[in-house]
């Protein structure tokens, strides 16, 4: 397929786009402001494993939800935003006898798991159609690494619309770092980022109003199904926040007013100490683990959004975005694409509030220790760009290609350690998922990675190259790769792997 080049591609990105982008653009120009709720975080639902053994019921169905102080229609698990929580050990046993109650056929991915892409395990090729029942069931190996995981749909080309639509949930997997003597004393919460649009009688907006080219992104931005919550910090005491990015599209650089965050882990993999950071970014997809610590003066502190630029599809004179509408000759235009997508605007989360003193409590100094992976028997290069296909219109590309569910893209061996460089030459940053295999960062555009740290998920910038090293163990068969900008993926930014 011949490639388009950048001119060719912000032209028909628009002309593709803009009837959706003008009509999305009036309803949601000024929605922005968040309001408060200031109510205490309400936790969904908790599994937990019993006896070595994790098993519940799991149905996907439209549900009534209070959603900021409004009747909302969304997508759930059990009825909950977020979907309910589900808890488990290394070594244990998953059993979720699972419905599918939603107007359109899913499945079920568990985004960082170390399991099996086969079979009744994380098998993202399984189609479960409206009103079928399937029972996953998989072994979590003895050798999964503890942290913060989760479980969405990742039936391509609806991945999105689910998403969107409410269908995330945390699968918690405990062990060495919840013992360790400092992180148990700590206060837990976890904080589920979900962002919703939602039309004049509260259903997830039709994707023909959302600029799928950008990734949609919502006004309203939920931690755990609320606006805006509030919850406690021990004073002289640590808190430890769990943070999954929950959005189809939507990048959280987070931040603490007046507080550092003292990061533990990264994509549910412990880091070897806590390392301090101001700010906290988190694509789609990423989860991070920090430590706050309890020593400023009591009161009020607000968790922040603060502005970031994802990069976009060309601006023209005085911040509009224009292509020529695909039913005439006339232009459509965005004026603001930069302020509907929230890059200018710093946006309350939620509130922490001091609460009574407790015994002082140190951070812990030493957490575990990264092992470096040994020299690559194989590089091999990814580049992700754009493009126009027959079938699809506007889509995103992996090397060219846009994703076929009949095409093995790239073949590896078990056993076996690759370096892969990908290189982003589009106009958009892309998070860079790949499934079953955790890796390592190694350097990004030539130079080394400081942080030593296993990830699911690498955010590589409009421009840039990263190189990551990815060893492939314990487990055969065929998966994906995919930008976690989930319109993206469904618009043909994924290829196939399999492991042989």
């Amino acid at each position: 397929m011949a490639k388009i080049n950048r001119r060719q591609f912000l032209v028909l990105s628009a002309a593709g786009a803009g009837s959706a982008i003008f009509a999305s653009y009036t309803q949601r120009r000024a929605s922005y402001s968040q309001g408060s709720s200031n109510s205490p975080l309400d936790l969904s639902k908790l599994h937990h494993s019993s006896n070595g053994l994790l098993e519940l019921d799991l149905e996907a169905s439209e549900s009534p939800v209070n959603l900021g102080g409004k009747r909302a229609y969304l997508l759930t698990y059990n009825g909950h935003i977020p979907a309910p929580r589900l808890e488990a050990k290394p070594g244990d046993k998953v059993r979720i006898h699972f419905t599918n109650n939603l107007s359109q056929p899913t499945n079920l991915h568990y985004h960082g798991l170390h399991i099996p892409p086969t079979g009744k395990a994380d098998n993202v090729f399984l189609r479960i159609n409206p009103g079928e029942k399937f029972t996953y069931e998989f072994d979590l190996a003895k050798n999964q690494a503890e942290g913060t995981f989760w479980y969405h749909p990742h039936l391509h080309g609806l991945v999105a619309e689910q998403l969107f639509g409410g269908l995330a949930g945390l699968f918690i997997v405990r062990g060495e770092l919840d013992e360790i003597p400092e992180i148990k004393a700590a206060k837990e919460e976890f904080l589920v980022l979900q962002d919703f649009a939602l039309d004049n009688y509260g259903r997830p907006m039709d994707s023909g109003h959302m600029s799928l080219m950008m990734g949609r992104e919502g006004d309203l931005i939920a931690v755990n199904g609320q606006i805006n919550p509030s919850f406690s910090l021990p004073a002289n005491g640590l808190l430890r926040l769990r943070i999954l990015n929950g959005s189809t599209s939507r990048f959280y650089r987070l931040s603490l007013e007046n507080h550092p965050f003292y990061q533990i882990a990264t994509d549910g993999n412990s880091l070897n100490e806590p390392i301090e950071v101001s700010e906290l970014l988190l694509t789609p997809g990423q989860r991070a683990d920090v430590l706050v610590k309890g020593d400023r003066q009591p009161g009020q502190y607000r968790l922040l959004n603060l502005p970031y630029d994802r990069g976009g599809m060309g601006m023209m004179g005085g911040g509009m975005m224009c292509g020529r509408g695909m039913m005439g000759g006339g232009m459509m235009c965005d004026r603001g694409m930069m302020d509907r997508n929230d890059r200018n605007a710093t946006i309350a989360l939620a509130t922490v509030n001091y609460e009574s003193s407790v015994k002082s409590i140190d951070l812990p100094n030493k957490i575990t220790s990264i092992p470096a992976l040994p020299e690559p028997m194989q590089v091999r290069h990814f580049e992700l760009n754009h493009g126009m296909t027959p079938a699809v219109g506007m889509a995103f590309l992996i090397n060219g290609e846009p994703y076929s569910g009949e095409l093995i893209n790239t073949q590896v061996r078990l056993d076996t350690v690759e370096d892969w460089e990908i290189t982003n030459t589009g106009v958009m940053d892309h998070p860079f998922h790949v499934h079953v295999n955790s890796f390592q960062v190694i350097s990004r555009n030539g130079r080394s990675e400081s942080l030593p740290a296993w990830r699911d998920t690498v955010l590589v910038r409009r421009g840039e190259t990263v190189r990551i090293r990815i060893r492939f163990q314990d487990f055969t068969g065929k998966t994906v790769y995919h930008c976690h900008i989930l319109d993206h993926e469904d618009l043909g930014m994924m290829g196939i792997m399999k492991i042989r």
